[in-house]
């Protein structure tokens, strides 16, 4: 190749993004809409992404990229796709899932007209064969190749570790450095990686939008700092002003006994650490730098590793998290939306219902409903939450411990510990449904209304269970009897909340329940 880069196609482009419910879709959109391009997302579940602050400048189609159909109609008129989803949590079998449904953009988007398919991979080393990358690095690399050999030129971008405010890779870090002043590691955090800072993978993945229509190559993106595991997480003792710590290392750790390590310490399940840790097992350096000749870095870019660190605790500390790693749907978790006829198909619905007069105007009561998780916990037994969330945790759940995207809003599609928001009104609904592992499926209600004579609030909350087979009705009766004490100490609690916090305010409804 030449010095000279080919001259980039400067003209806005009309763009499809998929994944635009996962932590790099959902911060690219709006990237690529203050650059100028259209934007249409495909979702399996375009509700997700009404409430994000861009919904309104982008639009959202319903489809799948394992549906020809859906891919056939969202593809049209398309002239940039981002491929940004993998099958990466899906159990056995995900390496053909996400080679079939690779195959299959690949031969819609050329049918469509498409001039560019855009695709975030791993970066993988280059001296070890395939059969020995870990099954998650090897089928990204297929993915990309695939893309290469297709008739639409591709990007295919592939990076290491990406540090951002909730990116699993950051929260792993985090979480195992600031809970363990003494960590007994595995050898894996003697290897070298290069991270990159997300903000420069969403540059890239931008800029990408406008390379010229004879480029077809993968690209490695890091950031400038090469480190192993253990200096990662030495400067990040040091960024986050922590006692310096203890690393002392194991051998015999193999990559599945890490996962339930990481499991243990941070909010990230065995089943989505695994695969990260295994991808650590190999030196991963870059190669190359040639992005820049298409993508020019500015000045102070690529951003350093103890920048992007100071950048994502800020982005923590003020609560202005935009994505997190849990934004994607948990694979094997239910998804059917609240029944809107409680005798649909004729199954049972179990149902457990509270309802209390607050004294606090409903939108004080809302506040108290709206921040409910994460910190701020779930208003009744504690431990009882905790000790649910560790059972989960120990079947292969998520567990309790995912926690908020913001200490105080929520939207449609957030996850919340081991719920996620399906639907939200604003000042008087918050509906909850399950990722939890359970025989069934089940949603949590909370209402904020006001009561009838206008003074006061009421609070109505309502559980509901669809068994799944014999084993959900047991289920079912087994707990009911804590429900008196587990519901209805929450929706007391929230009650008293909402009514302490208007008295200590002064404002309408002040004062104590009657």
């Amino acid at each position: 190749m030449s010095g000279q880069a080919p001259h980039p196609d400067r003209r806005p482009a009309h763009c499809l993004v998929t994944g635009a419910t996962g932590y790099i879709g959902g911060r690219l959109v709006p990237e690529l809409l203050e650059a100028g391009h259209r934007v249409r997302c495909l979702a399996r579940s375009p509700e997700k992404l009404r409430d994000h602050p861009w919904a309104g400048r982008a639009e959202v189609v319903r489809g799948d990229v394992t549906d020809a159909g859906s891919l056939a109609a969202a593809l049209r008129g398309v002239d940039v796709a981002y491929y940004l989803v993998h099958a990466l949590r899906t159990g056995r079998g995900f390496e053909e899932t996400d080679r079939e449904a690779a195959r299959l953009f690949a031969q819609q988007a050329g049918a469509a007209g498409v001039r560019r398919i855009v695709y975030l991979g791993g970066l993988t080393p280059a001296e070890v064969p395939g059969q020995d990358l870990s099954p998650h690095l090897r089928s990204r690399a297929e993915v990309g190749e695939i893309f290469l050999r297709s008739e639409v030129p591709a990007t295919v971008l592939r990076a290491a570790v990406i540090i951002g405010s909730g990116s699993a890779s950051f929260e792993m870090l985090r979480y195992l450095t600031e809970r363990l002043p003494v960590m007994v590691t595995p050898s894996w955090v003697s290897t070298r990686i290069q991270p990159i800072a997300v903000r420069d993978v969403l540059r890239y993945l931008v800029g990408s939008a406008q390379m010229p229509g004879d480029v077809n190559r993968a690209f490695d993106i890091g950031g400038p700092d090469i480190m192993t595991y253990e200096e990662m997480m030495r400067r990040y003792a040091t960024v986050a002003r922590l006692p310096r710590r203890l690393i002392l290392r194991v051998p015999m750790l193999t990559p599945r006994l890490s996962s339930h390590w990481i499991g243990l310490v941070t909010p990230v399940p065995p089943a989505l650490a695994r695969p990260l840790a295994e991808s650590l097992r190999h030196e991963v350096v870059c190669r190359e730098h040639d992005i820049a000749r298409y993508v020019p870095d500015p000045p102070g870019a690529p951003i350093g590793f103890d920048q992007a660190l100071v950048l994502a605790l800020q982005r923590v500390r003020e609560a202005q998290v935009m994505t997190r790693w849990s934004s994607a749907s948990v694979p094997g978790a239910p998804s059917d939306p609240l029944p809107t006829d409680p005798d649909w198909a004729g199954g049972s619905l179990y149902t457990d219902r509270r309802a209390l007069t607050v004294d606090a105007s409903p939108k004080a009561l809302w506040q108290v409903i709206e921040g409910i998780g994460g910190e701020n916990g779930w208003y009744s037994l504690p431990l009882a939450w905790a000790v649910r969330g560790r059972l989960d945790r120990l079947v292969g759940g998520v567990g309790l411990r995912r926690g908020r995207r913001d200490a105080a809003r929520l939207r449609v599609g957030d996850s919340l510990d081991f719920w996620r928001v399906e639907e939200i009104e604003p000042g008087r609904l918050l509906r909850l449904r399950a990722e939890m592992r359970l025989p069934g499926l089940a949603w949590l209600e909370m209402y904020a209304e006001e009561d009838e004579d206008g003074s006061r609030s009421r609070y109505r909350q309502r559980a509901l269970f669809h068994p799944r087979g014999l084993l959900g009705h047991l289920y079912w009766w087994s707990v009911s009897p804590f429900h008196a004490v587990v519901f209805g100490g929450m929706a007391r609690n929230i009650a008293k909340t909402a009514a302490l916090r208007a008295d200590a305010a002064g404002g309408p409804g002040a004062g104590r329940s009657g």
